[in-house]
This record gives structure tokens, sequence and C-alpha cells, in this order.
């Protein structure tokens, strides 16, 4: 056994005392970093490069900056990034356990990072599909209920109604199909910045008991008039 698989096997088993809160920092930050890690992979899309350990430049990124953290809080913590984003791999002291830990602690965030990719992507597809289904012919410009999703609205210059109960008073408000369709996209695309799950619509009534049509998600608590 040489000196490398000797050290491995003496620290085999043995937790850093920082892990679980370096752990916890890291699942944060990455949580917190959800609207940055969207917008690149928005930008770069399936081609976003990878640094030379591996790691998205997201997770890499979150990692090096709470093991700063860390260590300015713990001048006993070692150094493991080198000045070019590698880990530094010494052959003395626990660094090859701590690395271990390091690459168990990737992992998890590599898989959290995938999930919300996934999830953001399941929302655009909710969003290229509901677009899509709510005009249906660029003539006539139907437009589907966002509430029972089931029914083509009724719209004139004095109201916009559907079967399911949906009636909005827009006399003297200039509503086509085109502009409801631009007010809901965009209600919708602003919504998706922020939160990854399916918004709702509905109808809220003011104190003149004039209704409005509403945008909602229990998720994230957004909520928006859209007209």
């Amino acid at each position: 056994m040489d000196t490398v698989e000797r050290h491995r096997s003496l620290y085999k088993g043995t937790t850093p005392p920082w892990k679980e809160t370096y752990r916890k920092r890291c699942v944060e930050r990455l949580k917190n970093s959800r609207s940055k890690l969207l917008d690149r992979y928005r930008q770069m899309g399936a081609d976003e490069p990878r640094s030379s350990s591996g790691a998205s430049i997201i997770v890499q990124e979150v990692m090096e900056e709470e093991w700063s953290a860390l260590q300015s809080e713990d001048q006993r913590l070692p150094s493991l990034w080198s000045p070019h984003g590698m880990p530094e791999i010494s052959s003395s002291g626990k660094e090859y356990d701590e690395l271990a830990v390091l690459e168990e602690i990737h992992q998890e965030l590599m898989s959290q990072e995938m999930s919300i990719i996934e999830q953001y992507e399941r929302n655009l597809q909710f969003e290229q599909q509901y677009i899509s289904s709510a005009v249906e012919g660029m003539d006539e410009m139907h437009i589907i209920c966002p509430i029972c999703h089931m029914n083509n609205l009724s719209i004139n210059s004095y109201f916009i109604s559907c079967p399911c109960g949906l009636y909005i008073n827009t006399k003297k408000r200039n509503i086509t199909p085109d502009v409801l369709q631009r007010l809901l996209e965009a209600r919708v695309s602003e919504h998706m910045e922020d939160c990854l799950n399916n918004p709702v619509f509905s109808l809220a009534h003011d104190t003149d008991s004039h209704p409005s049509l509403m945008i909602s998600c229990q998720a994230c608590d957004y909520l928006s008039v859209v007209l």
C-alpha cells in the first residue's frame, strides 16, 4: 500500500467538524443563487463551459466562496483551492479526507443544480405550451380562458367573458385579443423569473365589485393583476 492509500485508509470514515456547517452554507448559497444560475443557463444553454475540475461554474463558485468565508472564521482550516480554482492535494495532514468530503458536497450541489435546471425546463415548457394553446389561429386570435383552460374567450369593446364564469368589464380600456395575449405572456414570464412552479389565474373583486383577472402562486406568494 503506497503513502496515498495508507493516508486514505487512516482517515477513512472520519468526518471533519466543519462538514455540516459548510454543506448547509453551500446549499443555502446555491438556492439564493438560483437567478444567477438560470441567467447563465439561458445565456449558455447546454454548451455551458465546465471548469477543469469538472464542476459547473456556479457550483465551484459557491463552494469556493463559502470555503473562503469559513476560513475567515477559522484560520486553522487549510486552503483547498489554488488560485486557478483547482483543488490542492497535499500528501500530509488530513486533506485527503477533507477532499473526499468536498467531493461528496460537490456531488450533492451538482444534483441540486441539475434539479433547478430541470424544473426550469419544465416550467419553460409549461409557458410555451400555454402560449401556444392560448392563441389558436392568428387571423381570429382565439384565446383560451386562463382559468378553465377549455373555452375560447369572448372579447369585444365592452367585456371579456367565458362560459366558465369569467367576466371582466373592459369598456373604454381598448383591450383587444392581441393586448390580452401580451398581458398574459408578460405576467407568466415575470413570475417565472423568480419561481419555477406553475402559477394559476383567478378572478378577484375590488371594493366596487369590479372583477379583475389575477395571477398567483402559492409556492412563492407571487400575486399580480393581469387585467
